[in-house]
């Protein structure tokens, strides 16, 4: 097969970038730190039919997204975001589901001497494998140890490396020595575009339920300001319409003004024993009932008693 010169190159790599933005609207901004070709190549089967990954120079994305600009100016919110060792995976299906193989697609990677921590690593006490002349790793980190039947035992945990700090040779030699293997190491997604607009992606972990409630609690708090100032509005009306008929209800209470709506808090309040004995009446039915059953229980007792047999057959 024959090798393109790079001129062609990069010339079919600017077209293809410019095809997936016009055919994905969705796409999420990955960063590709510490990722091998082998879980490059997993992580492409898992997304196969779903999504499509695509690498490359940030300068070429940057020329590439500039020069579409005028057919798709939507993408100029992209620039300031290629940087550093990213990529893109364009698709059209749901961005949370796509987010959820991108984060499953990660596999346990050794502290290298010199990587950056993405979390805190911490050495529980246990009883290692190693023999006592490997003590001067542990004294050289400040772990206290002793020696048990021939090997070395870590008394206490130990934190070793915090979130953020770089990884010492002492630290990676000593989590190799106790198969300690701490990062994991996947497509870090860092930004997500929709159709023009760009965003964390935590605004993934919004549901409708948060929506809907911070809609309400908004709406509560209008309605709030509306009452106590006395403006009207969309949302106040509901209430001023209930506090306006309660207002009317207190007045045809008070006065022989009447109206449909008053007339069973009017026959209440003249004799409220009708109510108790309409609310009474259902569950005293109850028992009317059961009684009902249990005496035609007994009369079917009785027929069974009285079927041709007499005191002395």
């Amino acid at each position: 097969m024959v090798k393109e010169d790079r001129t062609t190159w990069k010339s079919n790599y600017f077209l293809k970038i410019t095809s997936l933005f016009d055919e994905y609207p969705k796409a999420f901004i990955v960063n590709a730190d510490n990722v091998g070709s082998k879980q490059m190549q997993q992580v492409r089967q898992a997304l196969r039919g779903k999504a499509v990954i695509l690498m490359g120079k940030n300068t070429m994305m940057r020329k590439a997204i500039r020069g579409h600009l005028e057919s798709n100016p939507g993408l100029e919110k992209l620039l300031p975001a290629i940087k550093n060792n990213v990529g893109f995976v364009f698709t059209k299906e749901d961005l949370s589901e796509i987010r959820t193989i991108l984060v499953e697609n990660k596999v346990q990677a050794p502290a290298r001497a010199g990587a950056v921590a993405p979390l805190d690593v911490k050495v529980p006490a246990q009883t290692t494998t190693l023999g006592p002349e490997k003590t001067s790793f542990f004294q050289a980190l400040s772990i206290p140890t002793k020696i048990t039947k021939g090997t070395i035992e870590i008394l206490n945990e130990v934190s070793l490396i915090k979130e953020g700090e770089k990884v010492g040779q002492s630290e990676s030699t000593l989590l190799n020595m106790l198969n300690i293997s701490p990062f994991t190491y996947g497509l870090l997604i860092e930004n997500v575009y929709d159709s023009g607009t760009i965003f964390s992606p935590a605004i993934l972990d919004i549901t409708n339920d948060d929506i809907i409630s911070k809609f309400m609690s908004g709406v509560r708090n209008i309605a709030s300001v509306s009452l106590a100032i006395g403006y009207p509005t969309a949302a106040s009306a509901p209430h001023s319409i209930i506090n306006g008929f309660k207002n009317l209800l207190a007045i045809a209470v008070s006065t022989e003004y009447d109206f449909a709506e008053a007339e069973q808090t009017k026959e209440y309040l003249k004799d409220p024993s009708k109510f108790a004995v309409a609310a009474a009446a259902p569950t005293a039915a109850a028992p009317a009932e059961e009684k009902k059953e249990e005496k035609k229980e007994e009369s079917e007792d009785s027929e069974d008693d009285d079927l041709g047999f007499g005191l002395f057959d």
